[in-house]
């Protein structure tokens, strides 16, 4: 939510700021603008809209010339999408790009107007603007960024000009994610690497409350009291070319076709001797037999790995797993303490409500397990131990590759605490593992296949209206598909298990209803088939997702891919995902979407 970047150096200061807000298109966002110095001026360009229009905006008005400046993409919270309530914003002597939701926003505003400051938009950023102004009475920029961040509750990243120091930029954080990138004779603040990955691999991580300042000289850091913080300069293992979609069409089916590689080499960096060690992380067995609970708090497509998660660590281990949305664990008062593990699953590592949920487990004594795709995140800082999934870069709105190594990662915890607790023998865990290992080929043959996919696509292209449904794994599944699906094609689609289906979601299955059914898992087989037989006597489209061989009655499936793998019921889930994720993405394509950037959605979700 919300893109933020900031530059100076010798470089054209538009251009790079237009760059870096492309590349954090991925984040959601509905309306741009940068502010730039130009002659010890503050120049402002902001419209509603995509970069593309700003872009014309740009052209019409003319572009600013300097070497120092800040930018920003929008996501509405506070005002519609407009012109008016685009970042930046300013107070005359100030102005800022603003990443976060300021909560106190309201009683900040009143103060103000009683000191006579006007505002002109609806949003809670105007706020902080006057309120950095306000305290920029002595012209210390420094002092004004520590009393102003006094007064804030929330969460926050700023970006920030004084119109007084025409060769500065200044930031600070508090909850919202903001990296500094250190290049030569040029520095950049944004909210994300990929928005300076092409000129520099070098980045610093600011603290919460650390105030940033960058000059020509280079890059300085200071505490919450003023004082100088010497910080360790990290080198981005990413490249440009991952961060880009050489030569595919869109980034999502570029990072549907990464798969077979970033879930091999997530496997191979926490696999030792052939079994899965997480020791590194400080996850050891004798943690792992000492744990009475597993709570797995996610959001969205994260937590459908959880749920896949769940299954597989509650048949293998014994343990009672629970998976919650991290937005209500938060506020349900959850019974979770000393002997808990609570497991954070998150992408980007910077989701709000996930965030929260792990610090509300640390306080009440759990321990605390990041899986999460960005080392550097709040997250994985936060907990008290921390698995790198290796996906790189996911650029598309809608996660694939980022699930794929999520579920590699936590079937692997599931096989150790299974050998751990004494379920399962040193050569079944080798065995296992030795699988998941081989789920990469299984991948690359489903992608292989994306035309099937593509024709099954093309008989959804002008339905309303469709269901998934599925039994354990294949359930866990649906729910994914489900949400894929209508994430970027705007179909409204519903997951159930499919045994609920007569308990009421049966009445709106009618003449030519798609019914997508994952149905892999072979001890409930004769189960699924009998409701997909009760859905196709109502009239559905279904629709089969199973194993190569299996066998319905006469005209019970209307179409049929199939899953042509050696892999256990319980890793199926690897491989056939894809087929629902090339199915949503041909979908989507075939109605005239960008799957990349589906309307309303943000890639990470850094408020409530």
């Amino acid at each position: 939510m919300c893109g933020i970047v900031g530059y100076i150096g010798r470089r054209d200061c538009t251009e790079v700021l237009m760059d870096g807000l492309e590349k954090l298109e991925y984040r959601g966002y509905d309306s741009a603008g940068i502010a730039v110095f130009e002659n010890d001026v503050i120049k402002t360009v902001k419209t509603q809209g995509k970069l593309d229009v700003m872009r014309k905006k740009l052209d019409e008005e003319g572009s600013p010339s300097g070497h120092c400046g800040i930018g920003h993409t929008r996501w509405a919270t506070h005002g519609e999408p407009s012109d008016v309530n685009s970042h930046p914003h300013s107070n005359g002597r100030v102005t800022i790009v603003h990443n976060g939701i300021i909560e106190n926003y309201i009683q900040l505003k009143e103060f103000l107007t009683e000191k006579g400051y006007v505002f002109v938009s609806q949003t809670d950023s105007e706020v902080v603007a006057c309120l950095l102004d306000y305290y920029y009475s002595e012209r210390n920029p420094l002092r004004a960024i520590m009393e102003t961040v006094k007064e804030l509750e929330g969460s926050y990243a700023l970006g920030i000009l004084f119109k007084d120091f025409p060769d500065r930029v200044y930031a600070t954080r508090k909850g919202s994610p903001l990296i500094v990138g250190k290049g030569e004779g040029e520095s950049f603040i944004a909210s994300d690497i990929p928005a300076f990955l092409k000129y520099t691999k070098n980045y610093v991580l600011p603290e919460d409350d650390e105030i940033v300042c960058m000059d020509e000289n280079g890059v300085e850091f200071f505490d919450v009291h003023g004082l100088p913080v010497e910080k360790e300069v990290n080198v981005a293992e990413w490249d440009v070319e991952r961060a880009q979609k050489c030569g595919y069409p869109h980034f999502m089916i570029k990072e549907i076709h990464e798969q077979p590689e970033v879930v091999r080499q997530t496997i191979e960096s926490v696999v030792k001797d052939g079994v899965p060690d997480f020791s590194e992380a400080g996850l050891t067995d004798e943690m792992l037999r000492g744990f009475e609970r597993i709570f797995i708090v996610a959001c969205g497509t994260a937590m459908h790995a959880g749920i896949v998660a769940r299954y597989a660590i509650e048949k293998l281990a014994r343990v009672p797993v629970t998976v919650e949305v991290a937005s209500e664990f938060r506020y349900m008062d959850p019974i979770v303490g000393k002997n808990d593990l609570v497991i954070a699953v998150s992408q980007s590592g910077e989701t709000a409500d996930t965030k929260a949920a792990l610090e509300l487990s640390k306080e009440r004594g759990a321990k605390t397990l990041a899986v999460v795709n960005v080392k550097y995140s709040a997250i994985a800082r936060e907990a008290d131990m921390f698995i790198h999934t290796l996906a790189g870069p996911e650029i598309a709105v809608a996660s694939t590759k980022a699930y794929t190594v999520q579920i590699a990662v936590l079937y692997l915890i599931a096989f150790r605490m299974a050998f751990a607790r004494g379920k399962i023998s040193g050569e079944e865990l080798k065995r296992l593992t030795a699988q998941l290992y081989d789920a990469s080929k299984s991948i690359q043959d489903i992608i292989d296949r994306k035309a099937e996919c593509q024709f099954i696509a093309s008989k959804l292209v002008n339905v309303e209206n469709l269901f998934f449904i599925g039994r354990s794994f294949d359930y866990a599944l649906s729910l994914e598909g489900s949400l894929k699906l209508k994430e970027i094609t705007y179909i409204h689609s519903e997951a159930y298990a499919a045994g609920e289906l007569k308990h009421g979601t049966i009445s709106l299955i009618e003449d030519k209803v798609p019914v997508i059914t994952v149905a892999t898992q072979s001890d409930i087989l004769a189960k699924t088939i009998s409701n997909m037989e009760e859905v196709k006597a109502r009239g559905a489209m279904v629709i089969a997702l199973c194993r190569k061989g299996t066998e319905f009655s006469a005209d019970t499936v209307d179409m049929r891919f199939d899953i042509d793998t050696p892999l256990d019921d319980m890793l199926i889930p690897l491989p056939t995902v894809c087929a629902l994720q090339l199915i949503a993405y041909y979908t989507s394509v075939l109605r005239g979407i960008d799957p990349d950037k589906p309307r309303n959605l943000a890639k990470a979700v850094t408020t409530e």
